[in-house]
């Protein structure tokens, strides 16, 4: 089994910072994508930000030069830098890793945690 868990959440007011980190546990081997996704009360839940093991990364326009996600393979970290933080961007956020392959040989696709709430003041 695969399971993931975020942190670092919390309350920021506008036009500050947090990181977020999502650590991946399980008998694991590689993870090809993983990502940060949110969502607010009564939206979908939407992309925030994507990066592969090569680290090539995918960032959905509102957050483009704000946000910066990055990875650590050798820990199976994930983590999502947010600066310049709008009250907009006030949501739970979700820690998705997809294509995860176990030492046994097991493929996991789509894993997502629990989430992390974070909210930002006006």
């Amino acid at each position: 089994q695969v399971q993931l868990v975020e942190s670092g959440g919390g309350l920021a007011q506008h036009g500050g910072s947090l990181r977020l980190s999502c650590v991946a546990s399980g008998s694991i081997r590689s993870i090809n994508t993983m990502g940060w996704y949110r969502q607010a009360p009564g939206t979908q839940r939407e992309l925030v930000a994507t990066i592969t093991s090569g680290e090539s990364t995918n960032y959905a326009d509102p957050v483009k030069g704000r946000f910066t996600i990055s990875r650590d393979n050798a820990e199976n970290t994930v983590y999502l830098q947010m600066n310049r933080l709008k009250p907009e961007d006030t949501a739970d956020y979700y820690c998705n890793a997809d294509k995860v392959v176990s030492y046994s040989g097991n493929y996991y696709y789509n894993v997502w945690g629990q989430g992390t709430q974070v909210t930002v003041s006006s």
